[in-house]
């Protein structure tokens, strides 16, 4: 089960079998289908499933899965790389004997000796039956249900490409229509590993207190809520829970995508799968392991991708009509004028034929994915990697693009950006106080603060007696004197501030800095202030999209509303919502979609990854993005460029033109020709030469994207 498109097969096959459709329900990632309440045995639904072309078997605990056969693991491959080969040999073979390539293309290339010899039509039936052995058997069940489909169509041209004789173009049109579902499978499972890799996050174990004293680990499902457990320094935190004692940073950019750890407290809330500092922590629990926020992102996503599936391809609505139609036209043809106007039979099935023929859709089920993988394998030489052909569309119709701050606009480091010198002391001297006492430390900001030290050529100072104050600061004594560093709360314990302070402090966080503070026991010397980089570009990039015909560019981040509006203003973004939760940034989009139409998400966390399924296109930083963010959306950027999201717009517009000029092309040719036909003018010969030169016409075209610029 890897479409929507099947999911609707087994709502209509299953759903009068279990007792209604609303007993079903869909798990596309896992590949599962839930009956409830089933009014049926399952054998009896395994075997309704079986009428589809489809099979099933009924669900397994992981304990109890058997370790799978290489046919179930990588059968599909195998089959998809058997067809291609064969198509290859086949060629080779047909060509060889033919005298030529250019036999084989003669339009009386079967007068002239280009007909497939035995060995070449034996190679290009392996190819055939390779590439549509999980197609065929959906084409019969399509045909029982009368209810045409992508897979009759195709099934469709490959017999009708055999019937004329053409027995390269069928193996051809079976190969790459078998590539494009097994590759369309390969993205599905990976998705589906990718979520399952997101429990990973969080611990499997949590030490709890016992009441009386004393603690002991169980598993995290089985701690109940209100229960108190405990986190040491460098541990994730198993469940969602509330402090009660100790404090200590937690980086929690993983749920939040805040850029740097943040202070906690008693009463501060923590989240599962999120990073402990340097304190010890007790927390109790306020939610179960399968309600945290980290289950509610890979519920998320999953309900998104199942939404997302529900879209289906215009060539799939396209095949349920032009496929039955044709039939039926032709069977017109040949019946209406002997019955009823005592016209002459062998005319009229002549006729029928040539319809036949020149209505075989291979032009049309050839051009879209031709073009689709060459434009793939241009995608992929930019850096740019897209999942699959319907997402090499998607970007060409997009109206609106929300991008994610930390990680994506911003390089999510902090950098130090201002260095205030208070007190008579230098910038210099400051530096190499605060370098002295971040030196021995790993957190974000100190690593920063010494790397600014570093290429402003400042040494650091030496410290002794370094001791970090949990949530606080650290202090440390340089040349016998004590000196600390720490955030504001601690400065105004210290009942260090002044209204000089005051100012500077108002200034730097009106411009969305992060502010550490830095003084001895008697007064403040210095503020230093610390920004999320921006990425280089940033603001033509947004430019660029403006210009692409992208009418709102809007950022979405977890960071607070100040920071959010100086970084949006260095981007040259006029619209962006901040303090966002993972669900707050699936609501945005769906409001965005709502509001403008077709809408992409781009980011690079795990908390971005919820939004991205959700959204019209997710694109995800690739080169430094969380694996799961990359699984969820639909398109990676491995070189982690921006720039290359209006390129993508580009391409894709270009990919669309492309694939459009090859559909016109092919049915304005079977037009002209079905209008021949009934004037008595057209030929079995001419039907078929008019066949194939489309079939080349729409290739030669689709392989012009291949040319495409893959510079930003």
């Amino acid at each position: 089960m890897d479409c929507a498109d099947e999911i609707a097969i087994l709502r209509r096959e299953i759903g009068p079998v279990a007792g209604g459709e609303d007993r079903l329900s869909f798990d596309l990632l896992k590949g599962i289908m839930i009956v409830e309440d089933a009014v049926t045995s399952p054998d009896a639904i395994v075997a309704a499933v079986s009428r589809t072309g489809m099979r099933a078997e009924p669900w397994r605990s992981e304990s109890d899965v058997t370790r799978r056969s290489f046919w179930e693991t990588r059968g599909r491959t195998a089959l998809t790389a058997a067809s291609g080969l064969a198509v290859l040999a086949g060629f080779a073979v047909h060509a060889w004997l033919a005298g030529g390539i250019l036999e084989i293309l003669r339009p009386e290339g079967t007068a002239a000796g280009g007909a497939p010899s035995l060995a070449a039509r034996t190679l290009y039936t392996i190819a055939i039956v390779a590439g549509g052995w999980y197609v065929f058997p959906k084409a019969w069940a399509a045909l029982r249900r009368r209810r045409p489909d992508m897979n009759l169509l195709m099934t469709v041209a490959v017999f009708g490409a055999i019937a004329i004789g053409e027995w390269f173009e069928a193996a051809t049109v079976s190969f790459l229509f078998g590539l494009s579902l097994a590759l369309e499978s390969w993205s599905v499972a990976r998705a589906r590993r990718a979520v399952e890799a997101l429990l990973d996050l969080a611990p499997p174990l949590a030490r709890i207190q016992i009441p009386g004293g004393g603690e002991r680990q169980v598993r995290a499902e089985e701690v109940p809520t209100g229960s108190r457990f405990l986190v040491n320094p460098g541990d994730r935190i198993p469940l969602d829970g509330q402090v009660v004692e100790g404090t200590s940073e937690v980086n929690q950019a993983s749920i939040t995508g805040e850029s740097v750890p943040v202070a906690k407290e008693p009463g501060a809330a923590v989240f599962a799968g999120t990073v402990n500092g340097n304190g010890a922590l007790e927390v109790r629990s306020t939610k179960p392991a399968s309600d945290t926020v980290l289950a509610h992102i890979i519920r998320l996503i999953e309900q998104a991708q199942h939404r997302r599936a529900a879209s289906e391809q215009w060539v799939n609505r396209f095949a349920e009509y032009y496929t039955p139609g044709v039939m039926a036209l032709a069977a017109g043809v040949l019946v209406i004028p002997p019955m009823l106007l005592n016209a002459p039979w062998h005319e009229w099935i002549y006729r029928s034929l040539v319809l036949l023929v020149i209505a075989c859709p291979c032009a049309l089920v050839i051009s879209t994915p031709v073009s689709i993988v060459a434009a793939l394998a241009t995608a992929a030489r930019a850096g740019v990697l897209i999942k699959g052909g319907i997402y090499v569309e998607a970007p060409a119709h997009l109206q609106a693009v929300a991008i994610d701050k930390t990680g994506t606009l911003t390089r999510g480091r902090p950098v130090v950006v201002e260095v205030v010198a208070l007190d008579g002391y230098s910038e210099a001297r400051l530096l190499q106080i605060a370098a002295g006492i971040e030196s021995r430390t790993d957190h974000p900001l100190a690593q920063a603060l010494v790397s600014y030290a570093k290429i402003r050529e400042v040494p650091p100072a030496e410290a002794t007696d370094v001791q970090v104050l949990p949530g606080k600061g650290i202090t440390a004594r340089i040349g016998g004197r004590s000196f600390w560093l720490g955030s504001h709360r601690h400065a105004a314990e210290r009942a260090l501030k002044t209204a000089e302070i005051g100012e500077h402090e108002e200034r730097l966080y009106g411009l969305g800095r992060t502010i550490v503070f830095a003084g001895d026991d008697a007064r403040v010397i210095g503020l230093i202030a610390f920004a999320d980089e921006i990425r280089p570009g940033v603001r033509d990039v947004v430019q660029r999209l403006y210009k692409a015909g992208i009418r709102h560019v809007v950022m979405l981040t977890g960071d607070n509303e100040r920071t959010a509006a100086a970084v949006a203003t260095d981007a040259g973004i006029t619209e962006f919502r901040a303090e966002l939760l993972p669900e707050d940034k699936v609501a945005a989009i769906e409001e965005l979609v709502v509001r403008y139409g077709p809408t992409a998400m781009v980011g690079d966390g795990i908390n971005d990854a919820p939004a991205m399924a959700r959204s019209s296109l997710g694109i995800a930083m690739g080169a430094a993005g969380n694996d799961a963010a990359i699984e969820a959306a639909d398109v990676a950027l491995m070189s982690d460029d921006l720039s290359k999201v209006p390129w993508l717009l580009a391409h894709s517009r270009r990919t669309l033109t492309v694939i459009r000029q090859n559909v016109v092309a092919s049915l304005l040719v079977k037009a002209v020709f079905v209008l021949l036909t009934f004037a008595g003018y057209a030929s079995l010969w001419a039907a078929i030469t008019a066949d194939m030169g489309v079939s080349l016409l729409v290739i030669f075209n689709a392989l012009r994207l291949l040319r495409a610029n893959v510079q930003s």
